[in-house]
C-alpha cells in the first residue's frame, strides 16, 4: 500500500508514464506483486489552456472519472503524478500563469481523489513559486495527502555516461557538482517551512555520488526510492541483479523502511517483470540480522524522550526491569569489582581480608549480585552496604536480604549525600550515569558520598566523560518542533536535551569529548566549560547535537555508548539531543563552533548551549528557564 510500508515485507509500487485503462492496469500489477501503481492522473500530453483563444474554453471532461476505480483503492494503492510539462517557475509569464493553473488543478484533483500520496518532481534550482503554491494547497485543503519530491540523486547531465569520448572532463569526485540536487531539496524544503508532509523519493540512477553524499541524503526524511530498470545488471542465469554500491544503499532504505518505486521497461525480457521485486525480496530477506541493541531500540526510533530524573523522581519497577535486561552493563561491572578485589587483597590475606563493598543507589540489586559474583570468583571475601533512596525499591532489596543475600548485605533506605555510614568503605559502586554521562548528576551524588570512602578506596566507575558530534536530521527538527505544552513557551521544547534512539539523521564530524569527571576528586566544583569545534566536510544543515559518554569503571574495564567504541550489545542508554530553535545552514568548508555549559546553582543543573561558528545561534536554555535537573 502507499499509505505505509508493510512490516517484514519490502512495499513496492509500479511506476507507468501512461496507463490507458486504470483498472485493468492496477489488477495487472498487483498479479505481479505490486503493492501500489504510480501513475498521472491527467494524460501527460495533454496541456491544458488556462490563459488563451479557443482552447481555453474547451468542453467537456478534462480528465478520466474517479468511478473507475473504488474510494479505497485510490485511497490505498494509487500515487499520483504531476504532468511532466507543468514548469510553475518558468520565466516565461504564459507559461508560468498556464502551469500554476494546471498545478493547483491536479493538486485538488489528487485530493478530492483521496490519493495518499502525489508526487512531484524537482527539475532544478529554482523551484520557489512550486513551493509557494504547494504549500498554499497544503495549508488551505482539509485533505491528508503527503507529498513526495522526486529527485535525482545525480543530476542527469552529471551522469558519465552523458559526457562525450575524448572531451576532458572535469574531476569526478568535484563534490559541489555531486551536492547540486541535495541543495535543489534542501532550498525547497527550507522554503515550505520543513513541512511534514513533504518528503523524499530519492531517484537512484547508474552512478552513485561518494559516500559521504549517501550519508548525507539518508539524513533526509526518505520515504521512496525509485529503481529505474536500467541500473539492473544481468547475472549468469539472466536474472537483474544490482551492484554492489547498490546493493549497500538499499540494505539502508531498508533500515529506514523506504518504499521502492520500479521505473522504466522490462531489459530482461526472457524474465518476467515479477524477477526485478523478487530480487528487492532476495536482498530484503537476505540483510544482515538485526543486533540485540536495534531488536531493543525496535519501535523507538527517532522517538524523543525526556531524560529520567532518578534523584527527584522515585523510578516505577518496570523502568529498573527493563535496564536489568541489559546482557553487558552487569557483567562488565562484575569484571570491575573482580578486578578490583584482586588488587586489593593478596592471596595470602583472602580469608582475614574482609573488603567493605557500598553500592550506592542499588535499585533493585542488580549491581549487589554483580558484586557478590565478583567476590566467588575472586575468592575473596566482602560486606556489602546497600544504599537506595527510593522506599519501594527498597522492599525489593529487603526481600532479596531475607531470601538470598543474608547477613553479608545491609540494606540502608537513605539518600546517599545524608547517610552517616557506620564505617567507610574499601569500593564503592554506583550506576547513576545518564546518556550525556553526568545528566543524572552523578557527580553531585559521588561527592556528596565522598567522605564516607577511605583515603585509598576505589569508585567504580573512577571516570566518565561526555561527547558531542553535530548532526543534521529534519525529522528530528520536526518532532521537537511538533512538541507543544499548555503554559509553555512553545520554543521551550527547543532547549530541553531528549534521550533518542537516532536513526534518521547524518552526523557531520566525529564527535569530541565534552565534559570529564574523575571519583574520588579533590576538585567537587562540577561547573564545566568547553569550546569544540568541528570540520564538517560538506555542505549540510545543522539541526542540533548528539551527546554519548564512555566510562572507565576499573582500569581497562569500559563502557561507551560512543558509536565508534559502543559496548557490543548493551542497550541501556541511547544517545541524547541537545536541539537548535533554528536550523543554521553550513557550506562545505565551515567550521562549526559550540560552546557548552554545566550550570549549578545548589538546587538544580542545567546545561546552556550556543554555536558561535559559522553563525551565531541564540544561547539556549539561559539560566535553565526551560530544563533542569534537581538536586
Amino acid at each position: 500500500m502507499a499509505s505505509g510500508s508493510t512490516g517484514g515485507k519490502v512495499s513496492c509500487g509500479r511506476d507507468l508514464n501512461c496507463v490507458p485503462e486504470v483498472a485493468d492496469t492496477l489488477a495487472a500489477v498487483a498479479k505481479l506483486g505490486f503493492d501500489f501503481l504510480c501513475m498521472p492522473l491527467f494524460h501527460p500530453r495533454y496541456r491544458r489552456e488556462f490563459e488563451l483563444g479557443p482552447a481555453k474554453a474547451r468542453a467537456g471532461a478534462q480528465t478520466r472519472s474517479d468511478l473507475l476505480l473504488c474510494g479505497r483503492d485510490w485511497n490505498t494503492l494509487i500515487v499520483g503524478k504531476l504532468s511532466p510539462w507543468i514548469e510553475a517557475d518558468s520565466e516565461i509569464e504564459t507559461e508560468r500563469r498556464n502551469s500554476e493553473a494546471a498545478l493547483v488543478q491536479e493538486l485538488n484533483f489528487a485530493s478530492y481523489l483521496g490519493l495518499p500520496v502525489f508526487m512531484i518532481p524537482l527539475k532544478g534550482p529554482h523551484s520557489a513559486n512550486l513551493a509557494r503554491l504547494l504549500l498554499n494547497h497544503i495549508q488551505t485543503g482539509h485533505h491528508t495527502s503527503n507529498f513526495w519530491l522526486r529527485v535525482p540523486l545525480i543530476e542527469q547531465e552529471d551522469m558519465r555516461e552523458e559526457l562525450i569520448e575524448n572531451e576532458p572532463t572535469k574531476c569526478t569526485d568535484d563534490t559541489s557538482a555531486d551536492e547540486k540536487t541535495w541543495t535543489w531539496w534542501h532550498s525547497f524544503r527550507t522554503l515550505c517551512d520543513y513541512n511534514k508532509r513533504i518528503c523524499l523519493a530519492i531517484e537512484i540512477g547508474a552512478d552513485m555520488p561518494s559516500d559521504a553524499l549517501i550519508d548525507k541524503w539518508l539524513g533526509e526524511p526518505i520515504k521512496a526510492a525509485i529503481l529505474p530498470t536500467s541500473i539492473f545488471l544481468t547475472n549468469k542465469k539472466g536474472f537483474p541483479v544490482l551492484s554492489k554500491a547498490h546493493q549497500r544503499i538499499i540494505f539502508r532504505l531498508f533500515k529506514l523502511e523506504a518504499q521502492f518505486i520500479f521505473t522504466g521497461t522490462s531489459r530482461h525480457s526472457e524474465k518476467d517483470f515479477r524477477s526485478y521485486l523478487q530480487y528487492l525480496e532476495y536482498l530484503n530477506q537476505n540483510r544482515p540480522a538485526p543486533n540485540s541493541y536495534e531488536l531493543f531500540a525496535k519501535g523507538y526510533e527517532d522517538y524523543l524522550q525526556s531524560p529520567l530524573q532518578p534523584l527527584m523522581d522515585n523510578l516505577e519497577s518496570q523502568t529498573y526491569e527493563v535496564f536489568e535486561k541489559d546482557p553487558i552493563k552487569y557483567s562488565q561491572y562484575q569484571q570491575a569489582v573482580y578486578k578490583c578485589l584482586l588488587d586489593r587483597v593478596p592471596e595470602e590475606q583472602k580469608d582475614t581480608n574482609v573488603q567493605v563493598l557500598m553500592v550506592l543507589g542499588a535499585g533493585r540489586g542488580p549491581l549487589v549480585n554483580a558484586s557478590l559474583r565478583a567476590a566467588r570468583q575472586a575468592d575473596r571475601k566482602l560486606r556489602i552496604y546497600a544504599v537506595e533512596k527510593n522506599p519501594n525499591a527498597v522492599v525489593t532489596l529487603e526481600n532479596w536480604r531475607f531470601e538470598e543475600w543474608g547477613d553479608q548485605v545491609t540494606v540502608v533506605s537513605c539518600d546517599m549525600r545524608e547517610w552517616a555510614a557506620p564505617e567507610k568503605a574499601d569500593i564503592i559502586v554506583s550506576e547513576l550515569l545518564g546518556s550525556f554521562g553526568d545528566n543524572e548528576l552523578s557527580p553531585e551524588c559521588l561527592d556528596g558520598a565522598q567522605h564516607f570512602l577511605k583515603d585509598d578506596g576505589v569508585s567504580i566507575p573512577c571516570s566518565y566523560t561526555s561527547f558531542l558530534a553535530p548532526l543534521s536530521s529534519s525529522k528530528l527538527y520536526n518532532e521537537v518542533r511538533g512538541c507543544r505544552e499548555r503554559d509553555k513557551d512553545p520554543e521551550c521544547h527547543f532547549e530541553t536535551p531528549y534521550v533518542v534512539r537516532l536513526h534518521n539523521f547524518h552526523q557531520l564530524s566525529e564527535p569530541k569529548a565534552c565534559f570529564t569527571f574523575k571519583h574520588p576528586t579533590t576538585d567537587m566544583n562540577n561547573n564545566r566549560y568547553q569550546c569544540l569545534r568541528f570540520s564538517v566536510g560538506c555542505s549540510s544543515v545543522l539541526h542540533g547535537f548528539a551527546g554519548y559518554f564512555e566510562t572507565t569503571l576499573y582500569k581497562d574495564v569500559t563502557l561507551s555508548i560512543k558509536p565508534d567504541t559502543h559496548s557490543p550489545g548493551m542497550f541501556s542508554w541511547f544517545p541524547i539531543l541537545f536541539p537548535l530553535k533554528q536550523p543554521i545552514p553550513l557550506s562545505q568548508d565551515d567550521d562549526v563552533t559550540v560552546r557548552f555549559w554545566r550550570c549549578n546553582n545548589g538546587k538544580k543543573v542545567w546545561y546552556e548551549w550556543a554555536v558561535t561558528e559559522p553563525s551565531c545561534s541564540a544561547i539556549h536554555n539561559p539560566a535553565g528557564r526551560s530544563y533542569t535537573i534537581g538536586l
